[in-house]
């Protein structure tokens, strides 16, 4: 039997409004999306499914502030390969890494652009020093601590 496809699968006006809404905030309950859009609740949830089929929808977080947390210090890492093959490879021991929080393959200087969160300077050091700089392939590091995070939002959808 051939594989098929989800019917539907464009996006529409309404689709944007129930990602708007949900962008916003993602706890807003599929019942008061559909009476603010005059649509039933089992629309919102058939959507929602839809656009989760899509791939539009990634899945649902819950967003912590890090600094409440004891996380105080937010650094950017450009991290230099010795060749570029030793990505993936580089990516894996990477990943063990819990202070690193996000992790982009880029074009420019670096191969890799890290985004990292430590209690402090001291652990920022460890973690860059005991952990990131032992990672096979890594030639060298440039560390960028952040004083501020001015914007942080997704991609507007109005």
């Amino acid at each position: 039997m051939p594989h098929r496809k989800p019917q539907n699968l464009e996006i529409d006006n309404l689709d944007i409004q129930i990602l708007s809404i949900l962008m916003k905030n993602a706890t807003t309950p599929y019942t008061e999306i559909a009476k603010e859009l005059i649509v039933s609740g089992g629309t919102i949830h058939v959507r929602m499914k839809k656009l989760e089929e899509m791939g539009v929808i990634k899945g649902a977080s819950l967003e912590v502030n890090p600094q409440k947390l004891g996380y105080d210090v937010t650094a950017f890492l450009g991290i230099f390969l010795e060749k570029g093959s030793q990505y993936n490879d580089a990516v894996a021991q990477l990943k063990k890494i819990p202070e690193i929080v996000e992790l982009h393959y880029t074009t420019g200087s670096w191969s890799i652009f890290a985004k990292i969160v430590c209690h402090d300077t001291n652990h920022l050091r460890e973690v860059l020093n005991e952990q990131i700089q032992s990672v096979s392939g890594i030639q060298r590091t440039e560390t960028f601590i952040s004083l501020e995070e001015s914007i942080k939002r997704q991609i507007s959808l109005d």
